[in-house]
């Protein structure tokens, strides 16, 4: 959960563009490229804001989560609610060995056994067996961060949506869209790139170090 105050990350973003009196940019244009940054972060990186739910079946195997406020995409299927694992498996698998396998019934008692995920239909996902209203699923998917809204920037206490480690890149993107938006002044397009460069630079060296530590084991190439 994280600790850091978004109040404070437009702080430093007004002491940066010397502007702490906020006459050229004003906090709620400055909260405007906070909530702008932090749906970027996701843009890239989906897994900053992940959201664990109970998902209700639709009827048949196909699965959406479309209609889920800021859903962006699917990240997992871990169980049926009720306790069963569901597990990860191709669709050209299922097509092979049970080319009827859209319209199989599922036994009431095992429900769901198996999910489809084409990353290239990121809101979509099938299930095998086909899925039923009154069957339950838990699962992780990515979600568009809500914008925070504040009133009162001097004693707000609402905290970044993402982790602590993204602070400083949000902080960047900031930077980034303030001087954009004074581009007619010298030197200012040159400090726009600059600090695009080092928000996506910290994104990528995220990237990195969450693989080298990452926890699941690699056999043969594959996690």
């Amino acid at each position: 959960m994280a600790t850091t105050k978004v109040v404070d990350v437009l702080d430093r973003a007004s002491i940066i563009l010397q502007d702490t009196g906020n006459v050229r940019y004003a906090n709620a244009d400055l909260l405007k490229f906070f909530n702008d940054g932090q749906r970027e972060v996701v843009m890239f990186r989906p897994d900053a804001n992940v959201v664990h739910a109970a998902f209700t079946c639709a009827a048949g195997s196909k699965q959406s989560i479309a209609n889920i406020t800021g859903a962006l995409r699917l990240i997992e299927v871990v169980r049926n609610t009720s306790g069963r694992s569901v597990t990860q498996v191709s669709r050209l698998m299922l097509d092979n060995s049970l080319p009827n396998w859209h319209s199989t019934v599922a036994d009431p008692d095992i429900k769901i056994e198996h999910f489809i995920y084409d990353s290239g239909d990121p809101k979509h996902f099938y299930v095998y067996p086909a899925g039923e209203t009154t069957f339950s699923l838990d699962i992780i998917y990515s979600s568009s961060p809500s914008d925070i809204a504040i009133t009162n920037f001097s004693n707000d206490t609402q905290t970044i949506s993402l982790d602590d480690t993204y602070a400083n890149a949000l902080l960047d993107y900031i930077l980034y869209r303030s001087y954009q938006l004074d581009s007619e002044f010298a030197g200012n397009p040159q400090r726009a790139s600059m600090h695009y460069q080092a928000f996506s630079a910290a994104l990528a060296q995220k990237t990195q170090g969450d693989a080298a530590s990452d926890p699941r084991p690699v056999i043969g190439g594959l996690q």
